[in-house]
């Protein structure tokens, strides 16, 4: 019997309830500091690294790297393995949260994500179906939060449920055993990542100047990026939604013949 949808629902919970502690402090606290930065990356670093652990023992990864588009796999040494694993988990799990910014946006960056799994399923057959099927749910129940998260919105995600993104998001990366997907695949989450990574480095070095006029990205399109046209949030979420499509189409051509 497979587990894998089992764990991978489990650490998107493990994430999620990260994101409540966290959220829980806020509301405490009546202000927008919710756990420390050290400690929240602490606990996510412990959740990536007991979800690696228990995918390995349970024998759903191998420490191998996949490589899409050229179908080639590559063995590394176990602990160098675990390091990058737990590296792309955390990263992913808080490039989600990144991305939830504005109404509807993380939901509907990640409603192709979950579609690619599923369809991957379809093409590697019957022993992913479990994921499949995790993968379409997760897919199903942003659709219907979109009916209450799309702007203007009734109901927000918070770090609640953008962790429990990310962390399902990271997880079928790894239960599919194919983590470098999410280069391609997340290519906008990495956008906006890179983008808060880049003004905070740039503001230090150049004492005060900046790159974007916000980060991350989607505020800088918000305030007139460097074109001065203002992005509304429907436009951002049109955009966001597009290129996310775009890249899950193309990540399925580049893992298309990994098992022909």
């Amino acid at each position: 019997v497979n587990y894998g949808h089992i764990v991978c629902l489990a650490r998107a919970r493990g994430f999620g309830a990260i994101g409540f502690l966290d959220d829980y402090e806020k509301l405490k606290k009546k202000q927008n500091l919710g756990l420390t930065a050290k400690a929240k990356f602490l606990l996510q670093l412990v959740a990536a690294l007991v979800f690696i652990l228990l995918m390995r023992e349970m024998g759903y990864i191998t420490t191998s790297l996949y490589i899409p588009f050229w179908n080639v796999t590559y063995p590394i040494p176990e602990w160098l393995y675990f390091i990058f694993a737990a590296f792309v988990i955390v990263g992913t799990v808080n490039s989600v949260n990144l991305t939830d910014g504005v109404d509807g946006l993380a939901a509907g960056t990640s409603i192709p994500v979950f579609l690619f799994f599923a369809a991957v399923t379809f093409l590697w057959g019957e022993g992913y179906a479990a994921l499949g099927i995790f993968a379409s749910g997760v897919a199903g129940g942003l659709l219907g939060f979109l009916l209450y998260n799309f702007n203007p919105a009734k109901v927000f995600m918070g770090d609640t449920g953008s962790l429990f993104l990310g962390g399902a998001v990271a997880a079928m990366a790894f239960a599919y055993d194919m983590p470098l997907i999410l280069v391609v695949l997340g290519l906008m989450y990495i956008i906006e990542t890179l983008s808060d990574i880049i003004q905070v480095a740039y503001f230090k070095i150049s004492h005060g100047k900046r790159i974007f006029k916000m980060a991350p990205f989607h505020h800088h399109l918000e305030l007139g990026g460097w074109t001065g046209k203002k992005w509304k949030e429907k436009e951002l979420f049109v955009l966001f939604f597009t290129v996310s499509l775009v890249c899950a189409v193309v990540s399925f051509l580049g893992v298309y013949g990994r098992y022909a």
